[in-house]
């Protein structure tokens, strides 16, 4: 009898081991930034909530200022997938072990001046005092061939580093004479009525669908070996969103604006205005994918010897996806 008992707390003592592991959940860290990027549409939609019950798993999304430190805690391991601008996610797929598997935004960054400026091309800016976010920015090396493109070297304006988000601040105070920045930055500041666009990124480089690539979705190699599936899911989940920007902008601001603390009004714009744009197909193109690391090689960000890791199969099946 006293075996029979200690045989059936022992079972249930072993099951009860089975059961709790069975039921733990897998944390997917998820980095995002305050930026026009679908996945925070995606979250207010509340697309989020069968990904987690379909796998097990808890998305937990954790805000960033800054690609660069995205990319550390990537390396660091303690993000699994991550969205930023297409800077970032090229050097993280090239020197990490990330691969890049969307491309969520288009356009998306511009060269401003002040409203009243009489600045009026890039050639104008000569001598002028221009605001970039650093080197290691991709709106860099974007300044430095919208100056060649108009016959001006780095040396003909005075270059002045700063952060991203303050671009437009020291062109309202008139600290500056441009700068060039991303969104929701740049259509924040044509709303508030002190700055206007000297030349978008799409004028600059047009590389995908007459656009140049804005934001792109990567994925750290050891969790996508595991979960291929997940990641499936995520790249669905992002074009779902899209889907459903183009199909009611009005509404995806509203949500934009909870999720971001931007103005809904701002985000209207940058849709209506076509700042940052977005397609259904976010398969990275390998063609355009090359030219947009040539570019970063002339900007001396990559060095020849760095090749971005890409996998267009999630954006194609997402575009499949009825």
């Amino acid at each position: 009898m006293k075996y029979r008992i200690g045989f059936s707390a022992c079972a249930v003592l072993i099951l009860a081991v089975v059961s709790s592991c069975a039921l733990a959940q897998e944390t997917v860290n998820y980095g995002i930034q305050p930026t026009m990027a679908p996945i925070h549409v995606a979250r207010a939609m509340g697309l989020m909530e069968p990904i987690e019950k379909k796998h097990n798993i808890k998305i937990a999304f954790r805000m960033f200022q800054t690609g660069p430190i995205e990319n550390a805690a990537l390396a660091a391991g303690e993000l699994q997938v991550a969205s930023a601008g297409m800077g970032p996610a090229i050097i993280a797929a090239s020197r990490l072990p990330a691969t890049l598997v969307a491309i969520t935004v288009l356009g998306q960054s511009a060269m401003l001046v002040q409203k009243d400026s009489q600045i009026k091309s890039v050639a104008d800016l000569k001598g002028k005092k221009v605001a970039h976010g650093g080197e290691g920015t991709q709106q860099y090396p974007m300044l430095i061939k919208a100056l060649a493109d108009a016959g001006l070297k780095h040396t003909d304006v005075v270059l002045f580093k700063t952060a991203a988000s303050q671009i437009p601040t020291l062109l309202q105070g008139k600290s500056v004479d441009a700068g060039i920045t991303f969104d929701p930055f740049v259509s924040n500041a044509i709303v508030e009525g002190y700055a206007r666009v000297l030349i978008t990124a799409d004028q600059i480089m047009p590389i995908m669908q007459g656009h140049y690539i804005g934001n792109g979705e990567y994925v750290r190699d050891d969790f996508l070996k595991r979960h291929p599936e997940i990641v499936q899911d995520l790249v669905d989940a992002n074009v779902q969103a899209i889907e459903f920007i183009l199909k009611d902008p009005k509404a995806a601001s509203k949500l934009w604006a909870k999720e971001i603390g931007m103005p809904e009004n701002v985000i209207a714009f940058s849709l209506s205005n076509r700042i940052s744009v977005y397609s259904r197909n976010v398969a990275p193109e390998k063609k355009g994918i090359d030219t947009y690391v040539n570019f970063l090689r002339d900007g001396k960000i990559l060095e020849s010897g760095d090749v971005p890791k890409i996998d267009s199969s999630f954006g194609e099946k997402a575009l499949a996806r009825k």
